[in-house]
């Protein structure tokens, strides 16, 4: 089929990447988003906008709002078809978790309730509240977290959670990008070369060709790490053996590891009480103090709620290291007698926890962090000038054809990739305007995301028809001056409805508030850069064609 194998790998590289490169462009960018997503969720939600805090108190603060927390009509609603007979009035509690981390200011609290009738026993319903934790107050529920509940669940679901089917598209494009970079390896022969070759002045499809390799190769790396690590992540949804064939042999091990480690498997049905959690907390401090780690409680869990085999888990927040740790340390619950601490992973589980807590970066590192952007952003750039490469290098040979092929890539690849920009930046326009006294107000922003993000597919099929022509797309340019003017607008609505603008954020020190106007003005402005230069490059192709005309019509008449 083709001379060689490199040229099979050419092939394979661009059909693999076309494919599935439209979905690789939305996992990358939200992924970016998702390194700071509770920093923006800072500036989405001004009643946040204060400093992390620690674990509140338990017996104080927690229990009274976890014996308060009922299951949301949402979860019950969804539980109808899960039982037998009619639904449940009441439900009793049968785990109560709490979670924070060293970025965010605000606790959330996740309460699991016992299903009656449930055709799995161990079926429930749920419920949460996300608190101030300096007070206790609850923040309103359809208050949308942009950057953890929507920005980062796009990254590696797309929004699509019937059957896990986004988790699933966008395994099988991790899997196409691991394909795609090792034969964009082989292609490039020269891969060390075009580490240090980018010819900005020459032809577009030489130029974009260039920057396609130098970003490439230059967060190969990263590239490759990230995919692997996020199939690691997910490999239980990719191979959910445990819950399907091997079910049985899963129950029996949870039974037996319970016997091993001491933590009851089931409830013993049987009234119980709950001695202080806050003393708990206090001894699983001193001892992560022993072992010289950071001491700061990252999740709280009381299993068997109100029950006589009830227990605490109590885990490390471990923010000072890659690897995802929790180090957990168990008590009895009615009087506060240790259990168990977990001993060290094996070696085995050491890598998976390393390989998840590099890709979920819970650590505290923030030029780590930084890098972490700019990699997902090289992978953006590197999707994208594909996307154009692949265009320009078929645009003229379609038109000739009378073929529309390279007008609907360039299309789609207008939406994907500037159509994303503007998308996320209407949203947070929205986010500022929206009164937040309106109902479902989240479910409004989340509107205003997909509504823009059509509209810019919708201007890019109706402006790349040049394309089909040969000559370059204004689509591109124009989306780029609409993302520039909705990034500078999201900065002064939040300067004109909060009050905090760059001069108070910054002369206070407050930088995740800071960091995002920030980035939305240097968005812009690479935006603006980004469209004047697209305006010359289609005003010198304009002005090629018009002297190339003149000298065709002459060859025409001599022959």
């Amino acid at each position: 089929m083709f001379q060689n194998f490199r040229l099979s790998m050419a092939w394979l590289h661009t059909w693999f990447g076309l494919t599935l490169g439209f979905v690789l462009m939305v996992v990358f960018f939200f992924g970016s988003l998702s390194v700071f997503d509770r920093e923006i969720d800072r500036w989405a939600i001004p009643e946040t906008r204060f400093d992390p805090q620690p674990m509140p108190s338990f017996d104080r603060m927690l229990l009274p709002i976890f014996q308060d927390i009922k299951p949301t009509a949402q979860s019950i609603d969804e539980a109808r078809s899960r039982v037998n007979g009619p639904m449940a009035q009441s439900f009793s509690p049968k785990q109560w978790t709490a979670y924070t981390t060293h970025r965010d200011p605000v606790l959330s609290l996740y309460a699991n309730f016992t299903l009656p009738n449930a055709k799995d026993p161990e079926d429930g319903v749920f419920g949460q509240r996300t608190i101030d934790p300096r007070v206790g107050k609850a923040l309103p529920e359809d208050r949308l977290k942009l950057g953890s509940e929507f920005f980062y669940p796009l990254h590696y679901s797309l929004h699509l959670d019937w059957m896990n089917l986004g988790t699933w598209i966008v395994g099988l494009a991790a899997l196409v990008m691991l394909v795609a970079l090792v034969s964009g390896v082989v292609m490039h022969r020269k891969i060390f070369r075009e580490l240090f070759t980018f010819r900005p002045a020459k032809h577009t499809q030489r130029s974009v060709l260039d920057l396609h390799n130098l970003t490439g190769v230059v967060a190969l790396p990263f590239h490759f790490i990230f995919a692997l690590s996020g199939l690691v992540v997910f490999a239980g949804v990719y191979f959910p053996v445990t819950h399907t064939q091997l079910e049985p042999l899963h129950e029996l091990h949870e039974k037996l590891d319970a016997q091993k480690t001491g933590l009851p498997h089931d409830r013993a049905g049987v009234p119980g009480t709950l001695a202080s959690v806050d003393a708990m907390v206090a001894e699983a401090k001193r001892r992560w103090a022993a072992r010289d780690a950071a001491g700061e409680v990252g999740m709280l869990v009381v299993q068997h709620v109100n029950d006589a085999n009830a227990y605490v888990s109590v885990y490390r927040a471990g923010s000072d290291r890659v690897t995802l740790t929790g180090e957990g340390i168990h008590f009895k619950g009615s009087t506060g007698e240790l259990i168990r601490e977990d001993p060290p992973p094996t070696v085995v589980a050491g890598i998976v926890d390393f390989l998840t807590g590099l890709h979920l970066q819970h650590f505290e590192h923030w030029l780590l962090r930084w890098l972490y952007v700019l990699g997902g952003l090289s992978g953006c750039a590197c999707i994208a000038t594909g996307f154009i490469f692949f265009v320009e290098k078929r645009k003229r040979q379609h038109a000739k054809q009378g073929v529309s092929g390279a007008r609907w890539v360039d299309a789609c690849a207008v939406a994907t990739v500037t159509g994303l920009l503007v998308a996320t930046f209407a949203m947070l326009v929205a986010n500022r305007l929206l009164p937040d006294s309106l109902p479902l107000r989240g479910g409004w922003e989340k509107g205003v995301f997909l509504g823009a993000w059509l509209l810019a597919f919708a201007h890019g099929i109706w402006r790349t028809a040049p394309t089909a022509e040969g000559r370059l797309s204004p689509a591109w340019a124009e989306q780029c001056w609409a993302a520039a003017v909705l990034a500078v607008a999201a900065v002064l609505l939040n300067w004109v409805t909060t009050g905090d603008h760059l001069l108070r954020t910054l002369g206070t020190g407050y930088w995740p508030v800071a960091g995002v106007d920030l980035s939305l003005i240097a968005s812009a402005a690479l935006a603006v850069v980004a469209a004047r230069m697209l305006k010359r490059r289609a005003e010198a192709a304009t002005a090629a064609s018009a002297r190339l005309a003149p000298g065709t019509h002459t060859s025409a008449a001599r022959a």
